[in-house]
């Protein structure tokens, strides 16, 4: 078979923040890159976000902060950040609409911990756990912030409106579906950034033709990704939009989703 590229969403298409990434996933990618085709990480997550459990899987390169970061074999090729002075200011707008910010770069993530707990996002220690060193505070940083993308954590009462509408010359907007994993985030990602752009860049800079592109995932970070790639595979978890866009419907991840797709497109 020719040779594909595949483009795996992280969070709910080849992980979970509390279970890690299911063995199966891991054997099929590694078949997948045995067979010779390419296996992406493309994710919402930042780098400095992308923990120990998703290392361990043989992922060609990452794109990481929705396009914004992109490394092959460990090496990073391009990195987008915001200016530090634009950070600041996101900060300052995002809690003067009542929003919490979790800012994430490719080499540290900063939030405060008194203002980021579990009770505003229930994952919160577990975001902190995997960070480890790559924790830093808002607090004493403001003016030296490197970061790619925001996530803001709605609070009942913001004006989230009023905040995007500050900041939008600055950044696109994701919203991700009421009762989703990330229902109350809104991703902010530097304008003209989002996975697409980054598949886009990694395609041009490797020679992959546009038609042997793949893509795996299941939020609505994922919809860039999905209205470009050549073939879309859809979780079974995944949203009422990605599975609109998708031409195949593949199990949920602990249900050999990834296995399963990759060997209905005869990849492994």
């Amino acid at each position: 078979m020719k040779k594909k590229a595949v483009f795996f969403d992280a969070d709910g298409t080849v992980c979970d923040i509390e279970k890690g990434v299911p063995q199966s996933t891991i054997e099929a990618i590694g078949q997948l890159v045995k067979n010779g085709h390419e296996a992406w990480l493309c994710t919402g997550r930042s780098r400095a976000f992308v923990p120990d459990y998703l290392e361990q899987v043989p992922f060609t390169g990452m794109i990481s902060a929705c396009g914004a970061t992109i490394e092959k074999d460990g090496v990073r090729l391009f990195n987008k950040e915001m200016p530090c002075q634009v950070a600041e200011l996101s900060v300052n707008v995002l809690r003067k609409y009542g929003l919490v910010p979790v800012m994430e770069g490719a080499d540290f993530m900063y939030y405060d911990k008194d203002e980021y707990t579990d009770q505003v996002n229930w994952y919160c220690h577990l975001i902190t756990k995997a960070l480890g060193e790559k924790w830093r505070p808002i607090s004493g940083n403001e003016k030296q912030m490197h970061i790619n993308k925001i996530s803001a954590k709605m609070m009942p009462g913001c004006n989230a409106d009023q905040a995007l509408r500050e900041l939008e010359k600055y950044y696109d907007t994701i919203h991700h579906e009421s009762g989703s994993f990330a229902g109350t985030t809104l991703e902010l990602i530097p304008k003209g950034f989002n996975k697409a752009v980054g598949i886009a860049a990694v395609i041009r800079i490797f020679h992959i033709p546009w038609e042997d592109t793949i893509v795996f995932g299941d939020s609505n970070n994922d919809l860039a990704m999905f209205e470009y790639a050549a073939t879309k595979v859809a979780m079974g978890n995944g949203s009422p939009k990605i599975k609109e866009l998708a031409d195949h419907i593949t199990g949920d991840m602990f249900h050999y989703g990834i296995r399963d797709g990759l060997g209905y497109l005869g990849l492994i």
